[in-house]
């Protein structure tokens, strides 16, 4: 069946869903004059250094050419670029309306579409990689991206950004009844990068949806990674690794709106800081509905600052309008190296640099296993290596 965006923004304006006022969320338009170009001073972008987006949050051109997308298509999946009627089509598939200028103009302006199709009832044996390599930094672009997995079909997609680039973009996902997709987004721009990005997915009935962020690169990294559901039994597992160096501003943010009963969301994410001027940001928002029954939900963050002159801000929100739900938690914490697991180490004959070491490989470890693509765990254990031995190591060599 094929949605079409009109179809897309007449349900969700017959949608029995009460409106909800939140700042954390303003209404979506898919007008772009209904989004003013932000000042800083609004709270979803008062973190955001918006000097250093390059103008991709206000009015920066959007046709520049400053990446190369190529991509392997395993049997089973369709992967391809659409134009025309077809991809003015997809603009709003997965049920959301623009909430910030950035993304109402990536629907409004970019002409074409990065499709990945999973038939209903099919398996794709291998994950679909996307390798986005960034050209020009000097020059703005916008992208838009549709992965759509159909009913009880199973896939994992890898978005994988590296080189040098500014680039704004929305990901639309719609993983459709009973079907188990994953999609792992990792930013390993070059220092230079700029990413603002809107990932946003609809989750179907007794449908399973895993989505791991990953940022290591870039001078500024924003993303947004929000989730709805499109009926009960539906669960999301949001997870966000990041690792931030001097100078850098990485910003993740999680929305789960849990828009139907019986429905699971739980996300984790880790980061660690080092250098000057080294800054992360994490806000996660969970809103259980009135309609959303017998939910369940929990979000955690956790920071580890590795050396002075580093900033980690982390803010988990919860909205409850109805107390018949399951459970509803969450836990946020940035320490330094704990003192104890270092001095364990070191009396048993471990050196301190590779004291460290463990230490930091411990923290990410159990998260790094849960992205559940073998190929991308060893390249994360990896690179964590390399972060680590730029700045902590180096000191105590």
């Amino acid at each position: 069946m094929t949605v079409t965006t009109d179809s897309v923004r007449s349900a969700l304006e017959q949608a029995p869903l009460d409106k909800v006022e939140s700042h954390l969320h303003p209404a979506g338009s898919y007008d772009v004059a209904d989004h003013v170009v932000p000042t800083g001073r609004e709270e979803i972008w008062r973190f955001t250094p918006l000097k250093r987006l390059r103008g991709l949050h206000a009015d920066a051109p959007l046709d520049w050419r400053n990446t190369r997308a190529t991509w392997n298509a395993p049997e089973g999946a369709t992967v391809g670029v659409v134009t025309g009627d077809e991809a003015t089509a997809l603009r709003g598939v997965s049920g959301w309306a623009p909430n910030t200028r950035f993304t109402a103009r990536i629907l409004a302006e970019v002409p074409a579409t990065l499709l990945v199709d999973v038939p209903a009832d099919t398996e794709v044996s291998e994950p679909i990689v996307i390798d986005v390599d960034g050209t020009d930094a000097d020059v703005t672009s916008g992208a838009h991206v549709v992965l759509r997995f159909g009913t009880h079909s199973k896939a994992v997609v890898v978005l994988n950004h590296t080189g040098s680039a500014a680039v704004s973009a929305v990901v639309e996902v719609v993983v459709a009844d009973g079907a188990d997709a994953s999609v792992v987004s990792i930013q390993d721009w070059a220092d230079d990068a700029v990413h603002l990005s809107h990932h946003q997915a609809r989750v179907g009935r007794d449908a399973s949806y895993k989505h791991a962020a990953i940022s290591f690169g870039g001078d500024v990294v924003r993303m947004d990674a929000n989730v709805t559901y499109d009926g009960p039994g539906g669960s999301a597992e949001l997870l966000g690794l990041y690792f931030a160096d001097a100078g850098q501003h990485i910003e993740h943010r999680i929305f789960a709106d849990h828009t139907a009963p019986r429905t699971k969301s739980h996300a984790v994410y880790k980061g660690a800081l080092q250098g000057e001027k080294a800054h992360t940001v994490w806000v996660g928002n969970v809103l259980i509905r009135k309609v959303a029954e017998g939910i369940e939900t929990y979000e955690e963050n956790r920071n580890l600052v590795l050396t002075d002159g580093c900033q980690a801000d982390s803010i988990p929100n919860l909205e409850i309008e109805t107390g018949e739900i399951e459970g509803a938690g969450h836990a946020s914490a940035t320490a330094r190296f704990d003192d104890e697991q270092l001095f364990y180490l070191q009396s048993r004959g471990v050196s301190e640099k590779e004291a460290q070491r463990l230490v930091v490989h411990g923290f990410f470890n159990d998260l790094i296993r849960k992205v559940g693509v073998p190929s991308i765990e060893a390249r994360l254990l990896a690179t964590v290596e390399a972060e680590l031995a730029k700045n902590v190591l180096k000191e105590l060599s």
